[in-house]
């Protein structure tokens, strides 16, 4: 079955075929480490787990780098302000070095929280600087670049497909630009490819290079890792949407700039989660949640989130509420019960994954991961007449994409006397039809943390 996927740089869904058969080069850009990361960060994340886990679903052999910008990105988009890390580093009084270990490996314990596969090579800025001066090199003996009072910067004009991505119109940007003016600039969409070390200034993270002291630009570092560890097998380049005007659209001029070949077959982009109000989660709007503050530290599980995420495709924006993480939460601890009886009855015995179920799975996954309708066949296989060990064989093979730890529901669940003492009570005022106490008792259940389900068996309580 064919695997199609959208692709920003065309505008429409393409059929995937590797560079290499059966080989996937995979490339995600990953976090600035100079705080946590906030739950519409990793919503992208969560996007391109599920792309890797879909390509393995699909038999593919993935090497998947992912970076960890640990200097470089500046506070505006346009190389204008202070590095995100020395900004830190004086926020916590620590040093840049030891705010990027930090918040490096809180990073990657959201990750682990949220059941995202580890990449292939972890790869940080501050490891590959060599590399970086290196390609700045070949754009600078290329006649791309020019030197300014605060750095070396690529000339767009002398990249034709500058908009090839974004498709912007520069004529517009010529007015936007004034935000961030540099009067040293050409245009304003060029962009530092080295950053000078101020005189009158101390950086923690500084290197020697042919043109001075300083560090890279933030653009430069993904170029030179992607190519440094990808080769020629640049097939997918996968981030958020707000990465496309600027960040990914400068990877593509330098790195074609440089090499006279194509930069990446397919470019995808996961969308905004967006909050009350319609505006979307980001730092600097002061608004974001981190995945503790909003699931971990409350007593949810962190992979309501991730199902939560399953509900609209990644394309399309996001909301986050209190109420859609509560509709989550029961969502999960449903689909989590359903495979709890289904265990339960077929004694753990494991059959045969059922075709059917799985193609239709596998048609709703391929189209540009659609992962909405691929839980509506989920639920259609589970409310199925299947034997009961067909349909454990078929949730747990699903499960490889849906990474919801579905393998490790237990197969009966032991609640302690006081919560058994009220799921008795609340069944008899049900049979006695007093629905404020049935009420009540369901109220305090959930206040210890548990969902309350009413079957046709009576009330069925299960963690949340």
């Amino acid at each position: 079955m064919k695997l199609i996927l959208y692709n920003t740089l065309t505008r429409k869904k393409e059929t995937f075929k590797p560079i290499r058969d059966n080989q996937v080069g995979l490339y995600t850009c990953g976090p600035t480490v100079y705080n946590y990361a906030h739950i519409g960060n990793l919503r992208t994340y969560i996007f391109e787990d599920i792309l890797k886990r879909v390509l393995v679903y699909n038999g593919f052999d993935i090497k998947h780098i992912m970076n960890i910008t640990d200097v470089g990105h500046l506070t505006g988009d346009r190389d204008m302000g202070e590095d995100k890390l020395e900004a830190g580093a004086r926020r916590e009084g620590k040093s840049a070095w030891e705010i990027a270990d930090y918040y490096t490996h809180a990073f990657q314990s959201d990750l682990k929280k949220l059941n995202i596969l580890d990449p292939t090579i972890w790869c940080k800025a501050t490891d590959t600087i060599p590399e970086q001066i290196a390609l700045i090199q070949t754009l600078d003996d290329k006649g791309f670049t020019y030197r300014t009072s605060d750095g070396i910067y690529f000339d767009t004009s002398k990249f034709p497909g500058y908009t090839k991505l974004s498709h912007q119109n520069l004529d517009a940007l010529q007015e936007g630009a004034r935000v961030e003016r540099n009067p040293e600039k050409r245009n304003p969409t060029d962009f530092a490819l080295w950053k000078f070390s101020p005189e009158d200034v101390q950086r923690q993270m500084e290197w020697d290079s042919p043109w001075g002291t300083g560090f890279p630009g933030w653009h430069i570092e993904c170029s030179a890792m992607s190519m440094m560890y990808l080769g020629d097998q640049l097939d997918i380049h996968a981030g958020g949407t707000d990465h496309i005007d600027v960040h990914h659209t400068n990877e593509i001029a330098q790195s074609e700039a440089a090499t006279g070949k194509p930069f990446f077959n397919f470019w995808m982009h996961g969308a905004f989660l967006i909050i009350a109000g319609g505006k979307k989660m980001a730092k600097s709007e002061g608004n974001f949640l981190t995945l503790d503050s909003s699931f971990t530290n409350k007593g949810i599980d962190p992979l309501v989130y991730r199902f939560a995420a399953f509900l609209t495709h990644y394309r399309k924006p996001m909301e986050y509420s209190e109420e859609a993480v509560e509709a989550a939460k029961n969502g999960l601890a449903h689909l989590r019960n359903q495979v709890r009886a289904i265990k339960n009855n077929s004694g753990g015995q494991i059959g045969s994954i059922s075709s059917g179920f799985k193609n239709k799975f596998l048609a709703e996954i391929n189209d540009d991961l659609n992962m909405p309708r691929a839980m509506a066949v989920v639920q259609e296989m589970l409310k199925s007449d299947l034997p009961v060990a067909e349909k454990l064989a078929t949730i747990l093979d699903f499960e490889r994409v849906l990474g919801l730890e579905l393998d490790h529901v237990d197969d009966t669940e032991e609640l302690p006397s006081d919560v058994l003492e009220k799921v008795d009570a609340r069944n008899q005022a049900r049979s006695d039809k007093d629905w404020a106490l049935s009420d009540q008792l369901r109220d305090e259940l959930q206040a210890m943390g548990y969902v309350v389900q009413d079957t046709k068996d009576g009330t069925k309580v299960f963690k949340s």
